[in-house]
């Protein structure tokens, strides 16, 4: 349990950062729907990215791991959509409810800088 909480508060903080640096990803401002926002992302990467990962490995190998920032971009978009599925506002370049090439970008861009403010904030916040 202790792990799960740790886990959030990390991945929230994440979040928090991300949105800040990036503004065409927003929560809203609102710690509760930050914290929901975490536990979905969390969800997400612990349920549906293993079987994304494994199903995407042949074109992973193909691209040298470059398919693996589509892949996080497209988890990220889902985070969002599931986020918008129970009324919390989480928005990534304007999905949902718009969806553009600046979506794609912003959601491209939004999982790099994910993944880099992920590690350093796991490397700080320690399990």
């Amino acid at each position: 349990m202790k792990g799960f909480i740790l886990g959030t508060i990390a991945t929230a903080i994440t979040f928090a950062v991300v949105s800040y640096v990036l503004p065409a990803i927003d929560y809203g401002g609102d710690i509760r729907g930050l914290v929901i926002v975490s536990i979905i992302a969390g969800l997400v990467n612990a349920l549906i990215k293993p079987v994304v990962k494994i199903l995407s490995w042949p074109i992973n190998m193909m691209t040298i791991g470059l398919f693996g920032l589509i892949v996080n971009a497209a988890l990220l978009l889902l985070i969002a959509w599931l986020s918008d599925l129970i009324g919390v506002k989480f928005t990534v370049g304007g999905f949902p409810p718009d969806f553009s090439s600046d979506t794609i970008v912003t959601a491209v861009l939004g999982g790099i800088a994910i993944t880099v403010v992920g590690s350093i904030v796991s490397m700080a916040v320690r399990d």
